[in-house]
């Protein structure tokens, strides 16, 4: 899994136990954490700070809380494991990141397209998200409807070459995509890490690992 370098990462630990529990062994992939991302059977692109607006035609004047290290650091890691047919899940500014290597783009802020749900975050599951219900995560989910986290002030806008726009909020902002055909891709806006006592959230990461024992 990716994340921030910082020794106590919350998301690090509570996605170390879901792949755990899940039956993976997971290895922690970070600008300190150095791990070769080729010995990896599958990965986990994980949430935290903005996208550096660079990578997807942004507003290069606005105030971003980025890390360019680690930018470059999981562009590399998802550009290898799409080439490899690695599965891979991302996890909020993961599933961002995948959109924008696929030649995506994001809303930079959207808290001014928030009409019917809060801008508060919270990490109990207390937002609607609707789902495709011929969609993958909505097949590994269980579910065409779910009650979800929120973290994130920035997100998908215009989808990456073979990504499918899945999940939509009240607000219609994008909360879940996958890859078109078989590649074993997912990314959810949300943080299924912290949501592990739901059955749903759990089982994807059960999918990544179920995946992974396939590649």
């Amino acid at each position: 899994m990716t994340g921030n370098g910082r020794l106590w990462s919350p998301a690090w630990w509570c996605t170390r136990l879901a792949l755990w529990l899940a039956g993976a062994e997971p290895v922690r992939l970070s600008v300190r954490h150095r791990a070769s991302v080729r010995s990896m059977d599958a990965l986990v692109i994980g949430g935290g700070n903005d996208i550096s607006p660079e990578h997807f035609g942004g507003d290069l004047s606005d105030k971003v809380k980025s890390d360019p290290k680690r930018d470059l650091l999981e562009i590399e890691c998802i550009r290898w494991a799409l080439s490899h047919g690695v599965p891979l899940l991302g996890i909020c500014r993961g599933a961002q990141l995948i959109n924008v290597v696929l030649g995506g783009t994001l809303h930079q802020d959207i808290r001014h397209l928030r009409k019917r749900t809060s801008n508060r975050p919270g990490l109990l599951p207390t937002k609607r998200v609707r789902l495709d219900p011929d969609s993958l995560v909505a097949g590994v989910c269980g579910a065409g409807a779910l009650r979800v986290n929120s973290l994130h002030h920035q997100a998908v806008r215009r989808p990456g070459t073979g990504l499918a726009v899945v999940g939509w909020d009240r607000d219609e902002i994008v909360q879940a995509v996958e890859c078109a055909g078989e590649r074993p891709v997912i990314g959810v806006q949300w943080h299924p890490e912290y949501l592990l006592y739901l059955p749903s959230q759990f089982a994807l990461f059960r999918w990544l690992v179920r995946n992974a024992k396939k590649a």
